[in-house]
């Protein structure tokens, strides 16, 4: 008979009780699918003592995760522990050195160290998996790394933070305010007590470089991406979204340009036909353009326990089959420096809602702005939204909804700059993207 493959797993939060417990429930299963049994023979964990729901008698408790990292009884070292930084980073790195495969759910640290630890994977052949650490139970890692392996990627994108897709979609479902739906993720657990690091678009940064080092081998740099978050929505833009054919999202966005690989996170308009506008909630959804196939779009949970644990379970069971394949899909040597393309010359079209003076030769001075940039509008709607008749001063300010045909940045930028100059708009413009579906 076959030796089971032995693990060690880091960190019993909720992703890895539910490890423990997936194994635990499929063994017979992933025994017969791996050709062996795997066993979690010793664990780690901040407290021994919190009740887990787990029966830790059957489980080897060592105090220090580097213990277990080099603990000769172990073939494979799991780490759930999170963070970029020590002692995840020590414990994956010591777990390395010592000939011994991975599995991490970390994004922190992969974005971080991720080049840097595939190269100590590869040196001493052993496997470096992180199916869980973007998209939750997505299989977005294999479908990028082996899956397409013989097709040229020309863009991925997606919905890569569920916290941020649940806000925006409960406000344009029902109403309400950003601050009311943040709210409502904060108690429903959605969203952590601080939640900038996932309204902020920071979060779904993480994810994308390691998407993008996988679909366009570059090495990984999250400072190379645009990041933009979603606090700047109003319940407005998702009311004339809708009736001009779109829906917001946040996507992360990479794409392959002639100027270099564009890797941006911000609010994006999509159109309400196309199949990531369909996901809402806390479902994540990534879309891949590549040559010979048509777009592939995978749906699924981004986040929680059990589904976070299938992926940790899938990697631990391709290292029991003997497989290996480089952690970012080639050499770590054959990794490119990631070209960050300007946003400013980033092409596409535009969604400007202003809020402009009701005074005659308001409409004529921004067409004329919008022309010295040599851009095209697809359509503009104008709507008073104060009594008919009386004064302008009354009325107030008229919103003005402008979509461009595909244009850059920088022409955007300056036009609107130059419309403000002029005084003829109240406030700041609100300025999202159309990513073509």
């Amino acid at each position: 008979m076959v030796a089971p493959l032995k693990v060690g797993l880091a960190g019993l939060g909720t992703v890895g009780a539910s490890v423990v417990r997936l194994i635990e429930r499929q063994r017979d299963v992933l025994s017969q699918r791996c050709g062996r049994p795997i066993e979690i023979v010793a664990v780690s964990a901040r407290s021994r003592g919190k009740d887990r729901g787990l029966d830790m008698r059957k489980l080897r408790w060592v105090a220090d995760p580097m213990t277990l990292a080099t603990d000769p009884a172990i073939d494979t070292f799991v780490e759930l522990m999170g963070g970029e930084g020590d002692p995840a980073h020590s414990s994956i790195t010591a777990a390395l050195k010592a000939g011994k495969s991975v599995v991490t759910a970390n994004k922190a640290l992969l974005a971080r160290h991720g080049v840097a630890l595939a190269a100590l994977a590869e040196k001493h052949r052993v496997a470096l998996n992180f199916e869980a650490a973007v998209c939750g139970g997505i299989p977005i890692i294999k479908t990028l790394r082996e899956g397409l392996a013989g097709n040229a990627i020309t863009r991925i994108y997606g919905i890569l933070n569920g916290t941020c897709n649940y806000i925006l979609s409960k406000m344009e479902q029902e109403k309400l305010s950003f601050d009311a739906c943040l709210k409502e993720a904060q108690r429903l657990g959605y969203a952590e007590a601080d939640p900038s690091f996932d309204i902020e678009g920071h979060d779904a940064a993480q994810k994308l470089s390691i998407l993008a080092s996988l679909a366009f081998g570059t090495r990984l740099d999250p400072k190379a991406i645009y990041v933009e978050g979603i606090t700047s929505i109003d319940t407005a833009d998702l009311e004339w979204a809708d009736e001009l054919g779109y829906r917001i999202k946040l996507l992360g966005v990479a794409v392959k340009t002639a100027k270099g690989i564009e890797q941006r996170v911000h609010p994006t308009m999509v159109r309400k036909d196309s199949p990531i506008a369909q996901v809402m909630g806390v479902t994540n959804a990534v879309t891949i353009d590549a040559d010979g196939i048509p777009p592939i779009t995978l749906v699924g949970p981004g986040a929680g326990g059990m589904a976070t644990a299938s992926s940790v379970v899938s990697d631990i069971a391709d290292i029991a089959r003997g497989l290996r394949a480089p952690p970012f899909g080639r050499p770590t040597a054959r990794l490119t420096a990631s070209r960050k393309a300007p946003m400013q010359r980033h092409e596409g079209g535009y969604y400007i809602r202003l809020l402009a003076k009701d005074k005659p030769g308001t409409a004529a001075t921004i067409a004329r702005r919008l022309a010295q940039q040599s851009i095209s509008l697809e359509s503009i709607v104008q709507r008073h939204l104060g009594p008919a008749g009386g004064s302008s001063e009354k009325r107030g300010p008229v919103p003005v909804i402008l979509v461009t045909y595909a244009t850059s940045e920088d022409a955007v930028r300056k036009a609107l700059a130059a419309v403000k100059r002029d005084r003829v708009i109240s406030g700041e413009p609100q300025l999202i993207r159309i990513e073509k579906n």
